[in-house]
């Protein structure tokens, strides 16, 4: 090693102590290195081991998860910049006991095989929809224009062309994707 490379490993690592709401809930994480990414604090600091860690390089989706509603990949973000913000994970998702429409969705249409990537599929799904209701546009979108495309098979295989499933069950996500959201 080099004197440069002893000089960085020696130096004292960044600590924080900062509050989220997660799933609805205040929790308080103490003494976190500043440099662990918000999957990790999800998974190792606060116990929710539903969100997983896929590629760890933002390129499959695994760990996809709400922040403030919209969809993130919680491998690329460090944890203490989420200090006070809303996240939902997997775990949130459903209500009072009973499954999300897309969690029963994605169990009726057999939507997962080794199931490895259903909780960000499911969040990300879930954050597509709130997108499309909004009128955001797409990749696909024909007409910009339009105050809400229609949410046709094309649509929704592009805004969730960020989710990778290794046993390729995309067609049964289509499915229940199209099973919450209505005919196109």
């Amino acid at each position: 090693m080099t004197d440069m490379e002893l000089k960085v490993l020696s130096e004292p690592v960044s600590k924080a102590s900062f509050d989220l709401v997660v799933n609805g809930q205040p929790r308080r994480l103490e003494d976190l290195d500043v440099r662990t990414t918000l999957l990790d604090a999800l998974r190792e600091q606060l116990g929710l081991k539903g969100t997983k860690k896929g590629c760890d390089h933002g390129q499959c989706g695994a760990c996809t998860v709400l922040v403030g509603g919209l969809r993130i990949n919680a491998c690329l973000s460090l944890a203490v910049s989420h200090q006070g913000d809303e996240i939902v994970t997997i775990e949130g998702l459903s209500q009072v006991g009973a499954l999300h429409p897309l969690q029963a969705a994605f169990l009726e249409r057999d939507a997962y095989q080794c199931g490895y990537c259903t909780p960000g599929q499911i969040c990300s799904a879930a954050a597509m929809l709130a997108e499309w209701e909004l009128g955001w546009p797409s990749q696909e979108t024909a007409d910009l224009a339009a105050p809400r495309t229609p949410l046709t098979d094309a649509e929704i295989r592009e805004r969730m062309s960020g989710n990778l499933c290794r046993c390729s069950a995309y067609p049964q996500i289509l499915e229940a994707v199209r099973d919450v959201a209505g005919p196109a």
